[in-house]
């Protein structure tokens, strides 16, 4: 069953977005602003690691600082459309810089305890969702200055999967990818491709001309990066998912197609400190922080 859309769109409002590529990581951080306000959010940003050096860097978080800083912008609000596999969050560094509150969908929790048990973080690390400032639920909103955002559940890449639609313009994590990129994997722990393929429909209900902003692009055939398209685009060329595709067919496709990836690179240090809001873990006796490396845990 396809859950209705738990609000009304409004294609009225049409905020300014500007885009930030991640070359590594190839994710796309947006800067979504309130044309009438000067208020904003930042959706997704990416912190930089070396992992085979384990040095961190903040380049890329700097340029969108130095963003917001030179449009004369106020963040309202950090968003992230779900615990990422394949990139560090950014989101406490900026908010240290700028402001803004942090929000995530609250199965967040569910990803807590799963990856709490994988690496063995003990009791001390707390499951409740409390690292971020705002938990939200499916049909919640929120405000952008003048714009109204809302939020709605789209699980199956992860349990915590979030779409934000603000106005004509929908940001969709990686439940979606660009027409020819198809869809997200499902085969993480609490992933499920016939629940991706239902959040994924859900979405394609929003107006045709609503805009989506992808969370990550790879070129594929070597076409340049892209990270916007529209739900007519989507419902019409996907490959994965366009209309007149079952869901058993897409079910088959999905599973059949995970079975031969392998895991994210960056999955173990990217866990880590995205289910504490983009927070390292807390430091050894020693003084310094450390990554853990589970060994059989993940696949």
């Amino acid at each position: 069953m396809i859950e209705p859309l738990p609000f009304t769109p409004d294609l009225s409002q049409k905020p300014i977005v500007t885009p930030f590529f991640d070359e590594p990581t190839n994710t796309i951080s947006y800067v979504v602003a309130d044309p009438n306000s000067k208020k904003c959010a930042i959706v997704d940003s990416v912190m930089d690691i070396d992992y085979a050096a384990g040095h961190i860097t903040y380049d890329g978080a700097d340029r969108i600082i130095k963003y917001v800083q030179d449009e004369g912008l106020e963040v309202e609000w950090l968003i992230e459309t779900h615990v990422h596999a394949d990139h560090l969050s950014a989101a406490p560094y900026i908010q240290e810089k700028v402001g803004g509150k942090l929000g995530i969908g609250e199965n967040i929790t569910i990803v807590q305890d799963t990856f709490g048990k994988v690496f063995n973080e003990g009791t001390e690390f707390q499951r409740d969702g409390s690292q971020f400032d705002k938990l939200f639920k499916d049909g919640d909103s929120y405000k952008i200055g003048g714009l109204t955002a809302y939020v709605m559940h789209t699980p199956g890449h992860t349990p915590a999967c979030m779409t934000h639609t603000i106005g004509d313009a929908a940001f969709v994590g990686d439940t979606l990818f660009m027409p020819d990129g198809g869809s997200a994997r499902a085969d993480f722990p609490g992933g499920d491709a016939r629940t991706l393929y239902r959040s994924v429909k859900r979405v394609l209900q929003l107006p045709d001309e609503t805009r989506l902003f992808m969370c990550h692009d790879y070129g594929p055939n070597g076409r340049d990066i892209e990270w916007e398209t529209s739900v007519k685009d989507e419902r019409e060329h996907n490959i994965h998912v366009k209309d007149g595709v079952s869901e058993d067919e897409f079910v088959k496709m999905r599973e059949e197609r995970d079975a031969t990836l392998d895991m994210p690179k960056l999955i173990i240090p990217s866990l880590q400190v995205n289910m504490r809001a983009g927070k390292m873990p807390p430091k050894d006796d020693d003084g310094n922080v450390y990554l853990k490396v589970p060994v059989n845990k993940l696949k």
